[in-house]
């Protein structure tokens, strides 16, 4: 914060909190001194409130001088005195206490001396007006601090030829989300089960959501414990598999906050390359196999339309793998949050269904329904959930009834299948806009044409500096992730463009906008 709004507002705190031990002595049937502390001596202050720092961290404005240097209202002459000359009260930021409020003003030159005497204290309804206008003081310096703030990330924008085009982010644009839809489910929610969209539920979730997502997977309810999305139960996972110097597979390049989740539970990490059709199996059992094995607890896998790479693992590779892992006694994750999201090629069998007992799988709604739902799913060995359940219990009692109510609604009604159909046909056209204007654009850049999902990975000339090329992207109104973010080491010359939240316009001007970043180098 800035230094002169942090002074500003501690002597307001300083103001306010003097004011309510000095009415709260009043309240007792005290009176103020001129102490300055509010209280008599020997009595015992009332507490300082508790302020709120998060304003006082957003604030800024002209208007404090305003509020604390207005005169208070006048006092009644006291009887049987003979009426005072006015009085005006001085600027009040400087002071002290309450007592000091209330001081003579300077006399004019050549006036006759007035008898000395000790101003009047305070009346409590004077308080209380001067308490209620610091505190004003203070929300309006919290308004006008914030926007000051809109004013200047506006002005950052508006450098910038025209708004910012982002590939950076991976959700859907608004205009394929089926907002009627989900108001309709909600509304189904509420009417059909009250009782259950309201309550606390259990850990494993909302018990049609459960019994809808293991028919889909053509598994037991036993199997299936329903999350605050995928993230939550990604998270579950690791806490109950993972220690601290487990080896754990990670594809190379991986999702980015996936490698955070891992790292910060102490896991050496072994990144195996990522090829066009999915991890480098054959790699993979090079490192198992080698002269200082490998002995991973659990194999991170995305097995379609990869984030960030937008690859989708073959067939054979998957049989690949799970043959690896029965072999060498670890689990594959499947982290799926994409396999409905196919709008090219064919479609491929999860691992899930290839080895129930060695895979435990991962998927959201967020991709399919919409990012703000936040329900996402584990499915996997009864015993394994059963534990995770626990963890969940222990951690917030149960996941949100209320959205996955909703999304249980939406699902069963069949609005699910509709709203994919329309997501995929978006995605198609940007996927194929995308890469057409980098071939226009941007012909040094290499690719793979995606069959689905959000991203494609784009590897520039070797000595390209990703780092230099995001700036100059920036200062031209476009934003990507750097591919640094997704990689262990190495990357310097990859990046990650997303175009589910573009539109094709959008993606022709950004492309644009970024060959000519790269030009600039």
């Amino acid at each position: 914060m800035d230094p002169e709004v942090a002074r500003t507002l501690d002597e307001l705190e300083r103001k306010i909190a003097e004011l309510e031990r000095t009415l709260g002595s009043i309240a007792h049937g005290e009176q103020p001194t001129g102490s300055g502390s509010g209280t008599l001596p020997g009595t015992t202050p009332a507490p300082p409130p508790v302020l709120d720092e998060n304003a006082a961290a957003r604030s800024w404005s002209r208007v404090v001088d305003e509020a604390i240097e207005a005169p208070p209202a006048p006092r009644p002459a006291r009887s049987p005195e003979p009426p005072a000359k006015p009085e005006h009260a001085p600027p009040l930021v400087h002071s002290q206490t309450p007592a000091h409020l209330y001081q003579p003003a300077s006399r004019h030159a050549g006036a006759e001396p007035a008898p000395t005497r000790a101003p009047a204290p305070p009346r409590p309804e004077e308080l209380l007006r001067f308490r209620d206008r610091l505190e004003q003081a203070a929300r309006d310096l919290t308004h006008d601090y914030d926007e000051l703030l809109g004013r200047l990330s506006y002005a950052a924008v508006s450098s910038t030829p025209g708004p910012t085009i982002s590939f950076a982010r991976g959700a859907p644009s608004l205009d394929i989300v089926d907002v009627d839809g989900l108001r309709d489910a909600a509304v189904r929610a509420f009417e059909s089960d009250p009782a259950g969209t309201t309550a606390y539920g259990t850990s494993v979730g909302y018990p049609r959501l459960r019994s809808w997502i293991a028919d889909r997977h053509g598994v037991e309810p036993e199997r299936v414990l329903v999350t605050n999305g995928s993230m939550q139960a990604d998270a579950f996972l690791f806490e109950q598999l993972v220690r601290p110097g487990d080896d754990v597979i990670v594809e190379r390049p991986s999702y980015d906050r996936t490698l955070l989740s891992l790292r910060q539970r102490g896991a050496r990490l072994h990144a195996v390359e990522l090829e066009p059709d999915g991890i480098d199996t054959e790699a993979l059992a090079r490192l198992l196999e080698g002269g200082a094995p490998v002995q991973p607890t659990i194999a991170h896998i995305i097995p379609n339309f990869q984030n960030p790479a937008g690859y989708t693992l073959a067939y054979e590779k998957r049989r690949r793998l799970l043959e690896l892992a029965s072999d060498h006694g670890f689990t594959v994750f499947e982290d799926d949050p994409y396999v409905e999201l196919r709008f090219s090629g064919e479609t491929l069998p999860t691992m899930l269904s290839m080895d129930p007992e060695r895979v435990v799988y991962a998927s959201s709604f967020s991709k399919t329904v919409c990012p703000g739902i936040r329900v996402g799913y584990l499915v996997g060995p009864p015993e394994l959930i059963k534990a995770i359940a626990q963890l969940a219990t222990n951690t917030y009692i149960s996941p949100n009834m209320v959205a996955q109510s909703i999304v249980y609604e939406f699902c069963a009604s069949g609005a699910i299948e509709r709203s994919i159909e329309t997501v995929k046909a978006a995605l198609a056209e940007r996927a194929s806009t995308l890469a057409g204007a980098l071939r226009r654009d941007l012909p040094e850049a290499e690719f793979v044409e995606p069959q689905g999902g959000y991203f494609m990975w784009v590897t520039l000339p070797e000595g390209t500096d990703v780092h230099a090329l995001f700036q100059a992207a920036a200062d031209r109104g476009v934003s990507f992730v750097k591919g640094t973010d997704f990689l262990l080491e190495g990357g310097e010359n990859t990046l990650r463009l997303a175009y589910s939240g573009v539109t094709p316009e959008q993606i022709d001007t950004g492309v644009a906008r970024l060959a000519e970043a790269y030009r600039s180098l």
